[in-house]
Order: C-alpha cells, then sequence, then structure tokens
C-alpha cells in the first residue's frame, strides 16, 4: 500500500521495550525460554509455536498483547499475574476499544477501501514460516474490526473475504460501537461460509493470508459482550468454526504449526462454551492434520475423541467421516486391520443417509469425499491398484464447482498410478491436474504433483510422460 493511501493522526511511535517480560526471563536464553514456553503450552493443552526470535519481538515491544493460546500459556507460567504485569499492554487497548493516550499507535484509515489491497488483512509482510506473522502483526487494524462489529452482514462478507480484496462501506467504520446483536452473528457465520466455498473452488494458498484480520475481529465479538445467551452461543460457535476454517487454510497449504494453534484456539473456544458439535469437529480436523504431519497414534486419538463428543449429536454422517479419520490414522501405522475395520464402519455409517443433525460444515463430504478418503488411506498401506480405483471415483464424482477437489482427487490418482507402474496412466492424469492449476492454489497439491513427477523421472520414454514432466518443470512454484 502506498503512502499516498494512509493518513494518520499523529507519526508512528517506536515500540517500547518490554521491560517486565525480560526480567523474567532472568538467564535463560531466548531460546531456552521458548522451549519453556512450549512446555508450559503442552501442559495446559494448548499448541503455539514460540521460538528465539518470537521472545526477541516479544521483549522488543513488537508484540504489544499476546493473542489468546500464548495469554493463556503466558498466564499459566506466571501464575497470579496479569498481562499487564507481564508487560503487555491490555487487550482494550490494541484491539479497539482504546483508551486514546500519546503513547499509543495511531487508527490508521484507508482513504479508498474499494482500493485497499492485502496489507489491510493483517499480510502486509511476506510469510515467514519461523514467526508469527499471521497471529500478531498489524493489531491496529481497526477499520476492518470495526466494520465487521457494526457493518451488516453483506458488508462484513465483503470486507471479510472478498477475493480481491478489502472493499466495504466506510461510512460503517464511523458508527459508534454497540453491543452485539443478531447481525455481528450472521455476518460472522456468513464469513465461514464464504472462507469455506472459495477453498473448495480455488484451494487455500491465496485465502490463508487475508483470513488472519477476519479471525481476530471474530473473537473481538465475543470481548464485545452481548446480552442474549443465544447470541452469545452463536458468536462462540461462529468463531470457533472461523478458528477452525483458518486453520484448514494453513493445513491445506502446509504451515502445519499454525494450523495446530488455530485447531487448538477452537477446540478451546469449543470446551469454555460447552459446544459438543465444534469440540467434535475440531478434534475431527486435528486428526487429519495429525496423520498430514506424520503422528498417526495422535490421529487414533483425535479421531477417537471426536467421535466420543459427536456421538450424541445423532449425525451418521459426522460419524462416518470421524471413523475415516480414525482410518487414516490406523493406516499410518500400518495397522490394516485397524483400517479396514473403521473403513468398514465408515462405509456402513454413510449408508444410513443424511438427515437434519448433519453439521452444516459437512456439505463437503459426500460420495466422492468418501471414496478419496479411502483411497488415501490405500495408499498409506501401499495397495496402489486399490488406492487408484478409489481416487479415480472420487474424481468422477466431485462436483465440477469445485474445481479444488477435482484437482486433489486427479493429482491422487496421479500419484497412486505412477506408483503402481502404471506411467502412461500417471503422466495422463498428471496433465488433467496442471490443466486446473491456474484455477487453484493448494500447495497439497503442488506437493503431491512435484512427487509423481519424481516418481515418473525414470520413465521417461514412457507415453506422455516426458511431456508431463517437461510441461511440470515448466509451471511456477508457489512461494
Amino acid at each position: 500500500m502506498t503512502s499516498s493511501e494512509l493518513t494518520s493522526s499523529q507519526p508512528t511511535l517506536p515500540p517500547r521495550p518490554n521491560l517486565a517480560f525480560r526480567q523474567l526471563r532472568g538467564q535463560r536464553s531466548p531460546a531456552e525460554f521458548a522451549a519453556a514456553v512450549r512446555r508450559a503450552a503442552r501442559e495446559i493443552g494448548e499448541r503455539v509455536s514460540c521460538d528465539a526470535r518470537y521472545v526477541g519481538r516479544v521483549e522488543a515491544g513488537e508484540i504489544r498483547c499476546p493473542n489468546y493460546a500464548y495469554e493463556r500459556v503466558f498466564l499459566h507460567m506466571f501464575p497470579g499475574r496479569t498481562l499487564t504485569d507481564l508487560g503487555f499492554a491490555p487487550r482494550s487497548s490494541v484491539r479497539g476499544r482504546r483508551a486514546r493516550t500519546e503513547e499509543e499507535a495511531p487508527l490508521v484509515h484507508t482513504t479508498n477501501p474499494a482500493c485497499a489491497t492485502s496489507e489491510t488483512w493483517g499480510g502486509h509482510e511476506p510469510y515467514d514460516h519461523q514467526n508469527h506473522q499471521n497471529h500478531e502483526i498489524h493489531e491496529e487494524s481497526d477499520v476492518l474490526r470495526r466494520a465487521f462489529m457494526t457493518g451488516g452482514g453483506a458488508t462484513v462478507a465483503a470486507a471479510s473475504l472478498s477475493p480481491l480484496g478489502l472493499a466495504f462501506d466506510a461510512a460503517a467504520a464511523e458508527r459508534p460501537a454497540r453491543r452485539v446483536g443478531g447481525h455481528e452473528a450472521d455476518a460472522l457465520e456468513e464469513a465461514v461460509r464464504r472462507i469455506r466455498l472459495l477453498d473448495d473452488r480455488h484451494g487455500a494458498d491465496g485465502l490463508y493470508r487475508r483470513a488472519a484480520a477476519p479471525l481476530r475481529a471474530a473473537y473481538e465479538l465475543l470481548d464485545a459482550g452481548t446480552t442474549r445467551q443465544a447470541i452469545g452461543d452463536r458468536l462462540h460457535s461462529g468463531a470457533g468454526e472461523l478458528a477452525i476454517s483458518v486453520g484448514w487454510l494453513a493445513h491445506d497449504s502446509g504451515r502445519f504449526d499454525d494450523a495446530r494453534s488455530h485447531y487448538g484456539e477452537a477446540l478451546a473456544t469449543a470446551r469454555m462454551a460447552g459446544d459438543p458439535a465444534l469440540e467434535a469437529h475440531a478434534f475431527c480436523n486435528m486428526s487429519f492434520l495429525a496423520r498430514d504431519a506424520g503422528r498417526p497414534r495422535e490421529a487414533v486419538r483425535a479421531a477417537q475423541a471426536a467421535q466420543r463428543a459427536a456421538r450424541p449429536l445423532g449425525s451418521s454422517r459426522l460419524m462416518s467421516l470421524l471413523a475415516l479419520r480414525e482410518a487414516g490414522g490406523w493406516a499410518g501405522l500400518a495397522d490394516r486391520t485397524g483400517c479396514e475395520q473403521a473403513l468398514v464402519r465408515a462405509q456402513a455409517l454413510y449408508g444410513r443417509g443424511s438427515s437434519e443433525a448433519d453439521p452444516e460444515w459437512m456439505s463437503f463430504y459426500g460420495e466422492a469425499e468418501l471414496e478419496a478418503l479411502e483411497a488415501q488411506c490405500w495408499s498409506i498401506l501401499g495397495n496402489w491398484q486399490r488406492a487408484a480405483r478409489h481416487a479415480g471415483r472420487a474424481a468422477q464424482l466431485q462436483d465440477p464447482h469445485f474445481t479444488r477437489n477435482i484437482a486433489l482427487y486427479t493429482a491422487e490418482l496421479a500419484d497412486d498410478l505412477a506408483r503402481g507402474g502404471r506411467p502412461d496412466e500417471a503422466a495422463a492424469a498428471g496433465m488433467r491436474v496442471l490443466d486446473l492449476l491456474d484455477q487453484v492454489q493448494s500447495s497439497r497439491v503442488q506437493t503431491m504433483l512435484a512427487g509423481t513427477a519424481r516418481v515418473l523421472l525414470p520413465h521417461r520414454r514412457a507415453s506422455g510422460v516426458s511431456a508431463f514432466l517437461e510441461r511440470h518443470a515448466s509451471v511456477p512454484r508457489m512461494a
């Protein structure tokens, strides 16, 4: 964003070092202290990716107030202390209900909201896999937050998730804050729906950086308070579902540590609100992440925890999906018997049909996804022929509107065919994936396709393989 697009009432003040936090670190090095933070997080079931750089940013005053996961960890480490005691600014002063003092950073206004770039989303610096900018940077994004809290549902949907950038009614940002009500709950739920739809159609990579600010805004809605319990319940559910959706964007784009943090945030929200449906969803995604991250036993346990939470909800389709998550964990443990038993259970539960008890977020789970998840299990177990058969069915059954899933299922098919000794068919499937990459931004798909290309390298003389490899090599890689 150019300087002409920003105005402020006063020059930006440099950060003030957090001397209290530095004193608490004592004689430990930043790396040693970061390790202590991670251990404390595990003690209370939190997931944070603290490292020496994060500790340095806190001590330098760059992080004026930690996100909610870090807050819980720090208060656990230093019982009896408040955030202020730890040298942080009160959350209200950082997040928008501002006690205007001369030490605070100025409110930033966008003079042309329709032309604002992704910087306004909190993504104004390139993503760094070694830090946590998706959580803490640009914590003075007041215009977006206040639009979220005071605008109508359509305004918020545009402000939060427009694939072209930030666009909202600037007048909404100037209205005074008020108690949260049904309009904000509607807007939050719509934001979750739009993230899911855009991810299904286009993949996660282009969306992830934009999703941090709406997620912060969602938790601000919880802080703002409401006079009605029903609205409060919707806000907790919506914030948790949004955290899961943002976690999935991180997960699908290969940012596993970020995904664990977001899923953990959702699980904490579910337990605080006593929401078993949200808890089941959080554990479901945690199981999938654990499988992808090479922790199959954790995948099994998370899937089983999800099933315990989901059992009273009465959704056979949900229990079917959770059985598939468990099957993936058993496959990762090379336990074919456990995997097959879970697959049989998943098929039987799916066969009971849909019901009104099925969660809204499960709209992606149809016969195509069932086939794809079974294909993944057989692929993990090394049964390439059976995996390819299910992956092929998945690609054929998928709704053509959901381009990302077609690309994913076809990439799985190509990989299974390549590893199963059918290079010509694998190259043809890989070509179909390449045809879709101008519409899809998914690190998962590109990673799978790169693996297939490596497997096919010794088979250059097979029909179509050389053409696939040359075309694949010319495709730009995502940052």
